[in-house]
């Protein structure tokens, strides 16, 4: 039976992703076991997230010119939204969709050209995660050290019921309601969920098995050790233990990982981008994205303390190559004529709309038209209000020259009261 039937996802998309990804990871370990006898999961992660996130930089090159193209669009964009700030029925709504629609259309994109990268980017990133929070389940190399524990284990009477109780206490939590404790996958996924002191209750259950469980943990430690961390564990835990022996580098350590993910997850966010021309006061969507960015470097820093080390490991390494990649980018889309970039972009709008019987001048006239329809009905509007209020005060005027019992005197003397009261 190949992989962990517990961990390795099967979830649609995701578990096909990551299991690719698990080859990618499986072919890594071996490498540097077999090529330089390293056998070490912190640098297998660090390699596996460089690698993965090189293989990505097209797509985020395709992210970032779409975010270059919005500030050459949004002041059109905006002008439309002004036009119909008030509105909210139905009709309004859908014209002003139409509108920016024929915006994007002029450009040679659409309102879901940033998002596209992101869609394809997600479940990539979910099976990238679900490698590195499972590496026995795909990686061969790794479940092979557990084996011949697993197969003493299993030969032992009654090994199931110990088992059960071990698994489904904290930190472990494999439920025996839902999980198999006689399949041998399921005690491999029990095993590698072990922390220091879960070893020990192991052979207080298994004494005749203490020198293998010994050797095992052993091999595991050496394996998970990274700057003398064991990336299995909670920082929080590292720390608490590392306290109480007095290792003070492995308490550095523990706390340095989850500060350094929230640090190079702060510096990633101030490196992207951001698109000039929209006012954020009309633009919710903008005050989310600035909200989002500042909850999520602490948001990154609550998960790494609580979470394996190893996960804090890749949130730090996979922030470090988009920040470096977001510098080279930037480099190149700061040299980049955004003329050009404009100019191929209508020309597949060209290519677009002659295939419906559109030319590029008529989508441009459209374009144009309503833009500068905008500017003409916000004139119209600002006329209007400046005739109304001319005539309000002539009214005025007129009213103070009233003459004593008449309507207009009346009303003046209500006005009084009111504004005295």
């Amino acid at each position: 039976m190949t992989g962990i039937l517990l961990t390795q996802s099967t979830t649609p998309i995701i578990g096909q992703v990551a299991w690719l990804l698990g080859k990618l990871m499986d072919g890594i370990f071996n490498v540097l076991s077999s090529a330089f006898g390293i056998e070490n999961i912190g640098l297998c992660i660090i390699l596996f997230t460089i690698i993965i996130y090189t293989f990505m930089i097209p797509l985020t090159i395709k992210q970032q010119k779409f975010s270059k193209l919005s500030a050459v669009m949004n002041p059109e964009l905006q002008a439309i939204q002004k036009k119909y700030k008030n509105k909210r029925d139905q009709e309004s709504m859908l014209k002003m969709q139409e509108e920016m629609k024929m915006v994007y259309d002029k450009y040679g994109t659409s309102q879901m050209g940033g998002c596209l990268q992101l869609v394809i980017q997600f479940p990539i990133l979910l099976a990238l995660w679900k490698v590195i929070q499972n590496i026995p389940a795909y990686v061969g190399g790794v479940k092979d050290m557990y084996m011949p524990l697993v197969n003493e284990i299993m030969a032992t009477g009654g090994y199931q019921k110990i088992m059960e109780k071990i698994g489904s206490a904290s930190p472990i939590m494999i439920n025996p309601e839902k999980f198999d404790y006689t399949k041998t996958n399921t005690i491999v996924d029990v095993l590698y969920k072990f922390q220091p002191s879960t070893w020990d209750t192991l052979k207080d259950k298994f004494p005749d098995l203490s020198s293998l469980i010994d050797s095992t943990s052993g091999q595991i430690s050496h394996i998970n050790n990274f700057l003398g961390a064991n990336i299995s564990d909670a920082p929080v835990n590292l720390m608490m233990d590392a306290l109480k022996t007095g290792a003070i580098l492995v308490a550095i350590v523990a706390l340095l990982i989850p500060i350094l993910s929230g640090l190079t997850q702060w510096i990633n966010i101030k490196l992207m981008p951001q698109s000039p021309g929209m006012d954020d006061r009309e633009n919710p969507m903008a005050n989310s994205m600035k909200t989002m960015n500042m909850i999520m470097p602490l948001f990154s820093v609550f998960m790494c303390f609580t979470m394996p080390a190893g996960l804090g490991l890749y949130w730090i390494f996979s922030a470090i190559c988009r920040s470096v990649q977001q510098v080279a980018i930037n480099k190149y889309l700061d040299r980049m004529d955004m003329d050009e970039l404009v100019k191929k972009n209508m020309e597949k709008a060209k290519k677009k709309y002659e295939k419906k019987k559109v030319s590029t001048e008529e989508l441009n006239q459209m374009a144009t038209k309503k833009v500068r329809n905008i500017a003409v009905e916000q004139k119209h509007n600002h006329t209007a209000d400046s005739e109304q209020e001319a005539k309000l005060q002539q009214a005025a005027e007129r009213g103070k020259n009233a003459k004593p019992g008449s309507l207009t005197a009346k009303a003046n003397m209500v006005r009084k009261f009111n504004e005295n009261d």
